[in-house]
């Protein structure tokens, strides 16, 4: 990274200006649904019925809340040559109709299936969504070929297939035509991160002995909120003998003088996603704990320099260490402590880099992918642990780091 990363992505905010360019949101609902065309056409569907609020608010451009994130009631529908439908939770299919003019009004309606199995299947409100899609397929000359779905109740599906309706797998579908992002979801990304660069700004000001590790989390989502997350998902905060290994969580821990502490701060602004690592200690720190910052700094600086577009996602999962190197067994036992993820409005996006699954199943690197890029590694004192995560947007030359807060070399904060 050199002696610091300089911007290269906008970030500006927000609010909509006359006198700059920034996010066009009308040009980010045509190039979604632009490429959710696109990779339907090129694949075995007729049609995507998805249940993901990630791939409705893609293909609709619609969204009422975290709170409908499990809940498994709201769908939308896109056949070949349709126009999108989304169903809705009650009177949020109205207010689409009011606010939503990009969706043709009639194609705006209330849907309910059961809330999770709250209301029970006897109801038949999972047969009465089936027999409506069903239709629909018909009328736009799909029905005889196979419906892509993302995610699904069994209900829904034994619905479905009563339909006589054959069902395939649409998340990839979905995941292939959110593989490539656009300069404005670009855009969205980097602010995003802009807004956590300036959360860790507040955690190395508080971060202090006595200070517990919760008030830091509380902390930093009203800041978020504050700056106009839409969800702050979550924030990890690990301190002193928690950090090895990682519990990916946070806890009620007084933080101490010479304590490593790191964190992971998950939120996302106009639904697009930040995955965001950064290691601090209190006040002092040893020469166990500055080694393996150094060592995961290296790691990850390796990583960097390895993505490019044309280049296998096995051969950047080589240069991650072994299982054994950082003291686990086995690569399923250290996933997540060193790889890399495709980053939008889903946290976990194509593609997947690790040793687990890509040196057989190798995918391509391409320009303007984003990737989250997270290494670990424990100190050689039995409790300490170094932790770094930087986003980068791969560029047609190699990729441009939008993660800004100071990590190339271990952060002392309030230091004594």
């Amino acid at each position: 990274m050199g002696e610091f990363a300089i911007a290269v992505t906008p970030s500006p905010g927000g609010m909509a200006v006359d006198f700059e360019e920034r996010v066009n949101f009308g040009r980010l609902r045509d190039y979604r649904l632009a490429r959710t065309r696109e990779a339907l056409e090129n694949s075995k569907a007729g049609a995507l019925l998805c249940f993901d609020t990630n791939n409705i608010r893609y293909t609709t451009s619609t969204q009422i809340g975290e709170w409908a994130r499990d809940k498994m009631t709201r769908y939308s529908l896109l056949a070949r040559d349709g126009d999108p439908m989304i169903w809705d939770f009650g009177s949020a299919a109205a207010h689409h109709r009011l606010y939503a003019p990009w969706l043709k009004p009639e194609n705006c309606r209330a849907g309910l299936n059961g809330l999770r199995g709250a209301i029970p299947p006897d109801n038949e409100l999972f047969k009465r969504t089936a027999r409506e899609i069903a239709e629909l397929l018909r009328i736009q000359g799909v029905f005889d070929m196979p419906l892509g779905v993302d995610i699904v109740e069994p209900p829904m599906m034994f619905a479905l297939q009563e339909e006589g309706i054959t069902v395939i797998d649409g998340q990839q579908i979905m995941l292939d035509a959110r593989e490539i992002k656009s300069a404005d979801e670009i855009m969205l990304l980097t602010t995003a991160c802009a807004m956590v660069d300036g959360a860790y700004q507040l955690i190395a000001d508080v971060l202090k002995p006595g200070i517990r590790e919760n008030e830091i989390v509380a902390l930093v989502n009203k800041r978020l909120y504050d700056q106009g997350s839409d969800d702050v998902e979550a924030v990890n905060a690990v301190s002193g003998e928690r950090c090895s290994p990682h519990p990916h969580n946070f806890s009620d821990r007084i933080l101490r003088p010479g304590d490593q502490a790191f964190f992971d701060i998950i939120q996302s602004f106009n639904g697009y996603r930040t995955c965001y690592y950064r290691t601090l200690n209190v006040g002092r720190a040893t020469s166990a704990q500055h080694d393996a910052y150094t060592k995961a700094r290296e790691w990850i600086d390796s990583a960097i320099n390895m993505i490019k577009p044309g280049v296998s996602t096995a051969d950047v999962a080589k240069g991650f260490p072994k299982c054994t190197e950082f003291g686990f067994e086995t690569e399923f036992e250290a996933f997540g402590l060193q790889f890399a993820h495709g980053l939008g409005l889903g946290l976990h996006e194509r593609p997947i880099i690790s040793r687990v699954n890509s040196l057989d199943h190798p995918m391509e690197i391409k320009e303007n992918m984003v990737f989250a890029i997270e290494t670990y590694c424990p100190a050689s004192d039995g409790v300490s642990a170094a932790r770094i995560e930087e986003e980068v947007v791969v560029t047609k030359d190699g990729c441009d780091v939008i993660t800004l807060f100071p990590a190339e070399e271990l952060f002392v904060a309030n230091q004594y």
